[in-house]
Order: C-alpha cells, then structure tokens, then sequence
C-alpha cells in the first residue's frame, strides 16, 4: 500500500449511509455540517440506478441535506460515458425515474445491454430479450453487481444476480462500472486534485465502498447502517480501516484523527 498522505478528500456513499429512502439517518445532517466545516473536498459516490440524479438531489434536499448535483457522482453518469465512449445504442435495462441521465442516446435497434436496478424490467421476456441480443455479441454492461440493498421493508436483491445469470446464460462478462471498480473511484476523485492516498470513503456496503476503495489506496470507513450485516467486516482483506455504528461516529473519528 502507498504511503499516507495528509487527508484531503472524503467519499461518502448515499442510501444506506446518509439516508435509507426516505429517511436520513439519525444525525447525519449535523454530521455532514460539521465535515464542510473541515479543510476537506465531499464527493457522493453511489450505485444507485432507480433514479436520476437531478431526482435524487432533490430528495436529499428534502431531507435537509445540504447537498448539490455537482458534488454527487453516480454510477449511471460512468455508464453513460463508456456507452458514449463505445458508440453504442444500449437495452436499458433501467428504473423509469433513472432514464433522465441518458437523455439523447439512441436506443432504437439495440447492440449493446445495460443492467441497473430494475425491479420491474426483470421478468422473463425482457431478460430473453437482452440474452439473444448477447447472443449475437452485443455487450453487457452491469451498471453495478450489488448483491442486495436496503429498502425500509428490509433487504432487497439488487442487479447483481440478474447480471450473473445472462453472464451464465451467455458464456460472457460483463463490463462493470459501478462500485467497486477502480475507474469508478479513479473517476470520482477526478477534478478534486487528491490522489487515493488522500482520501478516505465512508459506505455501508464492506466490499462495493469499502474493499473497492481500499483497493485503489483509500483507507475505508464501514458504518453498521443500511445494508451492514454484523461480521460483514470480516468478508474482506485487508479488513476495514475502521467500522463503527453510523456516519456521525465516522465523521467524529475523521475530524478527531485524520485531519
């Protein structure tokens, strides 16, 4: 691992570290006001993919999160850019509410397949649909793997499965662009002026936020909110920088200890 550097940069993952839908997590908008206080670049990083960005600023907003469309990159915005830097015309395979973000890419006569959350896309002719598109060569494009995700009704399945079955279907893999990747985290500090070394990323998910920014140098906080299952600390090596019970408790131990 690379030398530690003065911390300059934190990452801070959305649903299930600020908030849980509708619902901010208790103290985190103090929280997130204490760390701008700070001599620190935030920039939100999430996988989401049921809504666009604009829409899901202005829900934080409605929580009272203090929070703009610029500081956020999701993973949608990357999936956008690798299909514009491909050329091709993608199978959305996305929420209705996140189709805002691909205003003006052609879709008609599909050769490549994107998967995101999309509860109601996963039914059987629409993923036989993307299989024989597969089929005939075009790309698959996995917005993220998550595995699960927290909804207020309690643990959900995310498009990770969906995406191993037409990688299983298909004999292929998919391109991922979401968290974990590096590129992902690459790209989000892009513009911020800090290396990964500089940085730290809060998250609720143990591989996706933390093991993914642990891999490209970050050091990773892993809070017990969200999707967080006890022992989830002990799926990845090296373990999490430090886990602790919720963002307020991060954000106390990166103003007490890393700044």
């Amino acid at each position: 691992m690379a030398t530690r550097r003065a911390l300059k940069a934190v990452l801070v993952d959305l649903n299930g570290t600020l908030h849980i839908e509708d619902a901010a997590v208790p103290g985190a908008q103090e929280a997130l006001k204490r760390l701008r206080a700070a001599s620190v670049t935030i920039k939100f990083v999430t996988n989401t993919t049921k809504e666009s960005k604009q829409d899901l600023v202005e829900r934080l907003q409605k929580l009272e999160f203090d929070i703009s469309e610029d500081e956020i990159f999701t993973s949608l915005t990357a999936a956008r850019n690798l299909i514009e830097e491909k050329h091709v015309r993608p199978m959305l395979l996305v929420d209705d509410r996140a189709l805002r973000d691909f205003k003006g890419i052609q879709t008609s006569d599909p050769n490549a397949v994107v998967v995101g959350l999309a509860p109601e896309q996963f039914q059987y002719s629409i993923l036989n649909q993307a299989f024989r598109l597969l089929l005939e060569g075009a790309p698959l494009i996995a917005i993220h793997k998550a595995r699960y995700y927290k909804r207020k009704d309690g643990l959900a399945l995310g498009p990770g499965p969906f995406v191993t079955g037409l990688e299983y279907a298909t004999d292929t893999r998919a391109i991922v662009v979401g968290k974990p990747e590096k590129t992902f985290f690459l790209e989000a500090l892009r513009g911020t002026g800090c290396e990964p070394e500089e940085a730290v990323m809060i998250g609720d998910d143990c591989r996706d936020d933390v093991g993914g920014a642990q891999n490209v140098g970050m050091l990773g906080i892993l809070v017990k909110t969200g999707k967080y299952r006890a022992a989830d600390e002990g799926k990845i090596n090296p373990p999490p920088y430090l886990t602790c019970e919720s963002f307020p408790q991060a954000v106390d131990h990166i103003l007490q200890h890393l700044l």
